[in-house]
C-alpha cells in the first residue's frame, strides 16, 4: 500500500507547477530569485536577504495549528518578508493573514522584550483569483486612521495581495507577466522565464524530489495521527459493554477498540495524542 502511495506522489511531483506551495517555496530558496521577486513586487532594491528556519518559526509560535510558511526571509535593514502562494479561494484570506502576522511577530519578539524590537514586516499573498473583485493586479494595505486623512497607524506592517487575473494597468510589465505565468500562461518576460527555469531545476532535482516525498509522507502520517486521536478520545468515554456499538460507529474492529481501552487503562498518565502515537507505531 505504501509503495502505491509513493508512486502516486512521484507522478504528482512531475505535474506540479509554481502554483504548488512546495515548488514555490523551493524556487524561493534561490536567493537571487527570491530577492528579484521581492524587488519587483515592492519596487525597491534589497541588498541582501537571509533565510529563517520556517519549521522553527512554527514550532516557536503556533505549532499546534500546523501552518507551514512558504517563504520567510529577512533583509539587512531589519525587515521581514513572508510570501505565500494561494491557488484556491478558501474564503478566509484576511483572517488568515491576521494569523500569519501574529506568528511572525511572536517569532521576532522574546517574552518580556520591548515592542520596539518588532521589525518592519511585509506579508505578501499571490492569489490565483481576485480576492476583492476590483480587477487589480495588486492590493496594498496599511493601517490608517478613518477620521484623519493621511494619519498612519505606524505599526510598520504592510499586507500585499496579488491577483493573477488582474486587468488594470497598475503594475510593471514584468510583474504582469509573472502573474500571468503563475496563472497558467507561458512565461513571458525576464522574471517569469527565470522563475520557470528554476521550477524546472527544482523538478529535476533528486534532493527536492526526496524532500517532497518526505513531506507528503509526514503529512499523511499526521492525518492518520489526527484521526487516531479522535478515535481514542471517543473510546476513552465508553465502558466495556459498549465495545460492539463503538466498533460499528467508528467503522473499526472490536479488537481495535479493546486494544485502545487496554492502552488507556495501562497508561493512565498518557493523553489522547500519546495513546494515538502508540497505536500508529504498532
Amino acid at each position: 500500500m505504501e509503495d502505491k502511495v509513493i508512486k502516486t506522489k512521484e507522478k504528482e511531483f512531475d505535474k506540479l507547477t509554481i502554483k504548488d506551495n512546495f515548488i514555490f517555496g523551493a524556487v524561493m530558496r534561490n536567493e537571487k530569485q527570491c530577492k528579484t521577486l521581492l524587488e519587483c513586487i515592492l519596487g525597491i532594491k534589497i541588498r541582501k536577504i537571509e533565510y529563517t528556519d520556517v519549521e522553527k518559526v512554527i514550532e516557536k509560535t503556533y505549532s499546534s495549528k500546523g501552518v507551514r510558511l512558504d517563504v520567510y526571509v529577512e533583509d539587512d535593514m531589519n525587515t521581514v518578508y513572508n510570501i505565500e502562494m494561494q491557488a484556491t479561494n478558501k474564503k478566509n484570506l484576511p483572517k488568515r493573514i491576521r494569523y500569519y502576522q501574529a506568528m511572525i511577530d511572536l517569532n521576532i519578539i522574546e517574552k518580556g522584550s520591548s515592542y520596539n524590537k518588532l521589525k518592519k514586516s511585509f506579508i505578501i499573498f499571490i492569489c490565483d483569483y481576485d480576492e476583492f473583485g476590483f480587477g487589480r493586479h495588486i492590493y496594498t494595505f496599511t493601517r490608517t486612521c478613518r477620521e484623519v486623512a493621511g494619519l498612519e497607524f505606524g505599526d510598520d506592517t504592510t499586507v500585499i495581495v496579488l491577483n493573477t487575473n488582474g486587468i488594470a494597468d497598475d503594475v510593471s510589465d514584468d510583474l504582469k507577466n509573472l502573474l500571468k505565468y503563475i496563472g497558467g500562461q507561458a512565461p513571458r518576460g525576464e522574471l517569469a522565464r527565470s522563475l520557470d527555469n528554476e521550477v524546472q531545476n527544482v523538478k529535476n532535482s533528486e534532493k527536492w524530489r526526496r524532500e517532497y516525498m518526505t513531506l507528503q509522507m509526514r503529512d499523511r502520517e499526521n492525518v492518520e495521527l489526527g484521526e487516531m486521536k479522535k478515535q481514542v478520545f471517543l473510546i476513552r468515554k465508553i465502558t466495556r459493554d459498549k465495545v460492539a456499538a463503538t466498533s460499528d460507529f467508528l467503522g473499526v474492529s472490536e479488537s481495535f477498540v479493546i486494544k485502545v481501552m487496554d492502552l488507556i487503562e495501562e497508561n493512565p498518565d498518557l493523553d489522547d495524542e500519546e495513546i494515538a502515537e502508540m497505536l500508529v507505531d504498532f
